[in-house]
């Protein structure tokens, strides 16, 4: 294994683990806008308790999103910094914005959303607590800006040759809405928000299940079962959009997601499947033409094969094929969990479904699978290039870096951040047995619903 595979393997694990937590943070901090709104609104305290246990529980995931996050930028520096120094004008007009835009935003407001309950107004903490998170979601916007450049780079020119060659920005605008990042932010953020949602689901599931904190746990399930099932149906849609854009900006990773070797018309969407490659076929059940017409809305219409691009063109195509039917079904199983919900709701069921609330519990592990293989299929799916068809990975990394470094810093990683994520477990488990504040804390409350009317002053 060279030094280019090692550090591809270390990015991609210490991104992997970091992205554990903000697209939680973007999530939960959306549902804490709506839970919070809703309690200005009617008045009734119970929001207000779960608006003060969801708090708690995003604190610990954003300060775990920042500690992890640094890492990455040091990996840009010394492992990839023939990239760095490549990307350097377009990346440092990008990220700088996003300091700018978010963390400035974040770090203005967060103290008043996590501590200032009593003793701010309540239209200036429900102010905070929206600040917050249009900060984290700008955040997540300029990082899916940056990477929708490598993926679709547009308003740029190459300039110099060999070391010094590097990209710079001829139109800012073509670089900040390049042709995928729309359809890719969208689907980004749907997929944060369906985060913040399951682990309502599975945490209201729990309590429902052990008993406690029973009122908490109902108005927890039953506006998360709702706000899930309509964020899965947008995410349908937004994946639509987002396949039409792969189909005309990346038609090689395309093909690779669904296993299409040969360009022949109606060409079949792959419901469940083998990727034979020696063959170059899919073994399984599919259906004809679906796939043409998902693309094309034309049944007949021939999806372009692997077979007609060069190999040396070709991503590792069981990667982006396993990853992107993964996430598909991982979608199938949380729109299963919501329907299920939903109608048990109706029938007045629920509580007593024990066999549905255990799946619950564990459905919050079903979008951050469905997240994790998403961005495996859109990273895969861009090798061998590092900027789709114009510097290929093994172009970017460092030269001076060796193996025995990388691989150090991979054991260092492995072994920190497994100790991390024990403390994380620990904690979070430790706030979720607590459970959230009791209703009669809020006897001597004052009338925030009434405050809030009479636009009180700060």
């Amino acid at each position: 294994m060279d030094v280019m595979m090692l550090s591809r393997i270390q990015f991609g694990f210490t991104a992997t683990f970091h992205y554990l937590f903000p697209p939680m943070t973007i999530g939960l901090s959306w549902m804490i806008v709506i839970i919070e709104g809703l309690y200005l609104k009617t008045g009734n305290k119970i929001y207000k308790q779960m608006a003060q246990f969801w708090v708690k529980i995003f604190s610990l995931f954003f300060a775990m999103g920042v500690a992890t996050g640094f890492v990455l930028l040091f990996a840009f520096g010394n492992n990839w910094s023939t990239f760095s120094k490549f990307v350097g004008d377009v990346f440092g007009t990008v990220l700088a914005a996003e300091g700018v835009f978010a963390f400035f935003l974040e770090g203005g407001f967060l103290g008043i959303m996590l501590f200032g309950w009593d003793k701010v107004k309540p239209s200036f903490h429900y102010l905070s607590t929206i600040l917050v998170t249009i900060g984290a979601t700008f955040s997540a916007t300029w990082i899916v800006m940056a990477n929708s450049w490598m993926q679709t780079p547009a308003g740029y020119k190459i300039i110099g040759e060999g070391a010094n060659k590097r990209a710079v920005i001829t139109n800012l605008w073509e670089v900040y809405f390049n042709p995928s990042f729309v359809d890719r932010l969208v689907h980004v953020l749907l997929g944060c928000w369906l985060v913040g949602i399951f682990i309502m689901v599975s945490v209201g599931a729990y309590y429902m299940l052990k008993k406690k904190h029973i009122e908490f746990s109902r108005f927890t399930l039953k506006l998360s079962l709702v706000t899930a099932f309509i964020a899965l149906i947008l995410q349908l849609i937004s994946a639509d959009s987002t396949a039409k854009g792969v189909a005309k900006n990346q038609p090689v990773k395309l093909a690779a997601m669904e296993g299409v070797y040969e360009t022949k018309e109606y060409t079949p969407f792959v419901v469940i499947g083998l990727l034979d490659e020696k063959n170059e076929k899919v073994k399984g059940i599919s259906i004809p033409g679906l796939l043409s017409f998902l693309t094309y809305h034309d049944f007949k219409k021939a999806i372009p094969g692997l077979n007609e691009f060069p190999k040396e063109n070709w991503p590792h195509i069981p990667s982006v094929f396993y990853s992107y039917h993964a996430m598909v079904y991982a979608w199938g199983l949380m729109m299963l969990i919501a329907v299920i919900g939903l109608i048990l709701w109706k029938k007045n069921r629920l509580e007593t479904a024990n066999w549905y609330l255990w799946g619950a519990v564990f459905s919050v592990l079903l979008p951050y699978i469905a997240n994790t293989a998403g961005w495996f299929t859109a990273e895969f799916g861009r090798q061998p290039w590092i900027v789709y068809n114009v510097m290929r990975t093994v172009e970017g990394a460092s030269k001076v870096v060796n193996k025995s470094q990388v691989m150090g810093s991979l054991i260092m990683f492995g072994a920190i951040y497994s100790l991390l994520f024990a403390l994380f477990i620990f904690l979070l488990n430790r706030k979720i047995q607590h459970g959230p504040p009791e209703e009669r804390s809020f006897s001597g409350d004052k009338d925030y619903t009434k405050s809030f009317s009479k636009g009180a002053d700060l």
